[in-house]
């Protein structure tokens, strides 16, 4: 069990569970048409045991089962995102009528169960005619979201809580772009400063597609890492504050400064668009609520040898999960205190944080040790009104395939049976002793 208390996190305090489509759904029979995740997992090498989440957890077909889960453990919340090429199978024209009546049963699923619906609109399953026309280096990808994003605002956007752009440009543009190692999969230096651009300016034409709707409580999600140097020489410190650069700053600058960091456009500026400072104003499109997804820290260091960057990255010597990543609560504190310092008063969430682990006491010690860091950042007198724990179920985690755990409910992947962790024990002990 954790050993705080719910009355410690204030009686609005939100708790909530999340997922994302691709990871859970599976139904790819209903007129959803392809991504470029069912592309890029059949491509030998790109995912462990070559798996794919064209089934997944079928949540598609279970989801009344799944939201009973939610409600069960206690929670207020369920972060969850639309698909887009069950929506529009093509990225743009044509709306899948079967796509929306399954997201209207789920959304009214949630508010029966008195779940508030936090949605986001993408969740890197992008259609794949899209990418067959450039996908997130292409400019015209700013439109073409936007137009989606007027369909889920027309269609559910009185029902939704709070609504989620995008989810992790930051994997969206870099980690896919130019590390390669999710869907599309490139390794180009010039598609990732394009991404890494469009991305913002499609998060901006889409919440004034939003607003256009009247759909209210707008936000985008972002991952943060704590960036530290290997060791205290002038050379790490440098690539530190430049991995800052490129994996924090980049977004938070663009967000909410009208401007990109000048370390990173040096690096990056010959590969920019051109006349990217004047869409500015539509990536500093005005919001109700920004979400940090927190994991862990890297740790940073000079390494001439590696091409633009100049540095490389690895681990410290902390307890890990089963993905290599170390347990650093502190680094959720300080880079929640931060953002609300430097960068916005908005209200702040944590719409991600979790573990890969198949020993669930460990997960639930993570849990409780970050739950303790929204503390901490809550005294400091930072405006967080919420935690999302990743996630809800066991699922496909991407390049990982079905080898990374996460949940709080274990999957059978051959049955489909859930079962509940003692993680979900403890939140649900957390949650209903407490009201």
């Amino acid at each position: 069990m954790f050993t705080h208390d719910r009355s410690q996190f204030g009686s609005g305090f939100i708790f909530g569970t999340a997922t994302s489509s691709y990871q859970i759904e599976g139904g790819q029979a209903d007129g959803r048409g392809p991504s470029i995740w069912d592309s890029f997992s059949m491509t030998p090498g790109n995912v462990r045991g070559a798996e794919s989440g064209v089934i997944a957890c079928d949540h598609y077909n279970r989801w009344e089962e799944d939201l009973d889960l939610i409600r069960d453990a206690g929670f207020d919340a369920y972060r969850f995102s639309f698909a887009w090429p069950r929506i529009m199978p093509d990225g743009r024209g044509a709306v899948n009528a079967a796509g929306l009546a399954f997201y209207d049963r789920l959304i009214d699923g949630m508010l029966a169960r008195g779940l508030k619906p936090f949605a986001t609109l993408y969740h890197w399953d992008l259609p794949s005619a899209l990418q067959d026309m450039g996908g997130w280096t292409n400019r015209d990808i700013a439109g073409w979201f936007a137009d989606y994003a007027q369909i889920i605002g027309h269609h559910f956007g009185d029902r939704l809580h709070a609504t989620a752009t995008i989810n992790e440009p930051w994997c969206v543009a870099f980690l896919s772009h130019f590390l390669g190692k999710h869907a599309p999969g490139l390794r180009d230096v010039r598609a990732a400063a394009r991404a890494m651009h469009h991305v913002l300016l499609a998060h901006g034409t889409a919440v004034g597609a939003l607003r256009g709707e009247g759909v209210k409580n707008l936000g985008i999600v972002l991952n943060l890492e704590a960036t530290e140097p290997r060791s205290g020489s002038d050379a790490d410190r440098k690539a530190a504050e430049l991995g800052d650069g490129i994996f924090n700053r980049w977004y938070l600058d663009g967000l909410f400064k009208g401007r990109y960091p000048a370390d990173v456009l040096a690096m990056l500026g010959p590969h920019m668009p051109e006349n990217h400072a004047g869409d500015m104003a539509i990536t500093g499109a005005p919001l109700d609520w920004l979400g940090i997804n927190y994991y862990t820290r890297s740790l940073y260091y000079s390494d001439p040898a590696v091409p633009v960057l100049g540095f490389s990255q690895e681990r410290g010597g902390l307890a890990k999960s089963d993905l290599g990543w170390e347990i650093y609560p502190e680094g959720l504190t300080t880079l929640v205190t931060r953002v609300a310092r430097d960068y916005t008063k908005l209200p702040l969430y944590i719409t991600e944080n979790g573990m890969s682990e198949t020993d669930d006491r460990r997960r639930v010690d993570f849990y409780d040790q970050h739950l303790g860091a929204c503390l901490d950042v809550i005294r400091a007198g930072v405006d967080l009104r919420g935690y999302f724990a990743w996630s809800l179920l066991d699922n496909f985690e991407w390049a990982e395939g079905y080898a990374s755990r996460f949940g709080l409910v274990e999957v059978d992947y051959e049955t489909q049976k859930r079962t509940p962790k003692g993680s979900y024990r403890a939140f649900q002990g957390l949650l209903h002793n407490s009201r």
